[in-house]
């Protein structure tokens, strides 16, 4: 991981381009919610304090009568890690059905929200949990509302797990470099299989790492709404709302469907030093990420085979087992 995390920063520092956020997550005891946050790939600073109270005053020891809730405000560079997988990974990590209580913590200061600073981003914040809340019959207990009155909570609190690693977590803060999805239902293949099931063209490019032939992929020019999957486990790499067409002749993306999508390792082939880019979870190669992408979304042009992908179409998301995903796509 400490090497993916570095090889990924060289590139992404190469390429300067970054798009600030920020969302504000209220989810019990805000020493874990920091925490695990602060790890998370993308997320470029982490702070606590109390939010959504009667004041503009707060403390920890107002905080039962000026009803401010402990909450950490997350910024995080969207051309890295979307806003989608941030709501995400705060799910993960919160009951989002229970009142006023997460882990061992009970009080109004411990309950579930998420506050936003613009109408664009309260906007996503709420399709996001409408579509989340489909997958289950019970209402959450998650409110949604505009940031107001929040204070900065004390400097001890801040980055307290830092200054304390013993102390007290109700979130396990090591799921933060681990996937967020259940990858059971993606199935890595034998030799055997993979021969079987692949085509020659896309066995090459995925398991002996051949570049097919520019122009040559169906995927290159192709502008639908969906997802791109490893051909090889069916486990989601790309969205379509990061690609773009490069005019390279292969299909282009700013950034991976997730931050646990891809390896990365450094490629000193024919003559050449760049980086490659591999499925996390397969292996397979994909291509190689470059930094002369679109600066306005972060500057990377990730240049992957058509052959390693497929295309899942939006309307077919949800029949073939790929719903959750559907977040991901504009």
């Amino acid at each position: 991981m400490k090497k993916l995390l570095l090889v990924f920063a060289l590139i992404f520092c190469a390429a300067k381009g970054e798009n600030l956020k920020e969302i504000y997550l209220a989810g019990g005891c805000f020493w874990g919610m920091e925490g695990y946050f602060s790890k998370v790939v993308g997320v470029k600073e982490t702070s606590v304090g109390y939010a959504n109270g009667k004041s503009e005053i707060a403390s920890y020891e107002t905080l039962k009568t000026t009803d401010h809730a402990e909450t950490v405000h997350v910024k995080f560079d969207e051309n890295v890690v979307s806003l989608a997988e941030i709501l995400e990974r705060y799910f993960s990590v919160i009951d989002p059905f229970s009142i006023d209580k997460q882990g061992n913590d009970r009080g109004r200061q411990y309950r579930t929200g998420i506050f936003f600073t613009d109408d664009e981003t309260g906007e996503r914040v709420k399709a996001f949990v409408a579509m989340k809340q489909k997958e289950f019959n019970k209402p959450f207990a998650v409110v949604i509302e505009p940031l107001r009155n929040f204070a900065r909570a004390e400097e001890y609190h801040q980055k307290y797990l830092v200054k304390n690693p013993r102390g007290y977590c109700h979130i396990d803060i090591s799921r933060a470099n681990k996937p967020i999805y259940d990858e059971s239902k993606f199935k890595t293949l034998s030799v055997s299989e993979k021969k079987s099931n692949l085509t020659p063209l896309q066995y090459s490019v995925t398991q002996e790492k051949a570049t097919e032939r520019p122009y040559s992929s169906e995927y290159d020019k192709m502008n639908k709404k969906g997802v791109y999957v490893d051909v090889v486990t069916k486990k989601p790499l790309f969205a379509s709302t990061d690609k773009f067409d490069a005019g390279c002749g292969w299909p282009s993306f700013t950034r991976p469907i997730t931050t646990d999508a891809l390896n990365y390792a450094k490629d000193t082939s024919h003559g050449m030093i760049r980086t490659e880019v591999t499925s996390r979870l397969g292996g397979s190669h994909l291509g190689h990420v470059f930094d002369d992408g679109p600066k306005d979304r972060g500057g990377l042009r990730y240049c992957i085979n058509g052959a390693a992908l497929e295309f899942i179409p939006l309307e077919e998301m949800d029949a073939r087992g790929y719903g959750e995903y559907k977040v991901y796509v504009k």
